[in-house]
């Protein structure tokens, strides 16, 4: 995986990076997938940094149900058979 840079303007790519150790903890490989199949990151980004705070934007990637906001990424857990972020 690449290095994240190392600016903390808080931008798509930390957005990326932090979806990617999200599913990772999950045991999703980061070559299982490719993100861009899933949501447009992008758009993601300006859509909940745009927000007042009360948007969450969910959808699943390889059967990982993922839930983002301003406050970050979170695993949406339905049972506790599913993988649980700490």
């Amino acid at each position: 995986m690449h290095s994240p840079p190392t600016d903390s303007s808080g931008g798509p790519n930390d957005l990326v990076v932090e979806i990617i150790e999200t599913l990772e903890t999950c045991g999703l490989e980061d070559d299982a997938y490719q993100l861009h199949d899933y949501v447009d990151v992008d758009a993601l980004e300006q859509l909940v940094s745009s927000s007042d705070g009360d948007i969450t934007v969910q959808f699943t990637v390889e059967g990982i149900p993922l839930e983002v906001s301003l406050d970050g990424v979170d695993v949406i857990v339905e049972d506790e058979s599913e993988c649980v972020d700490e």
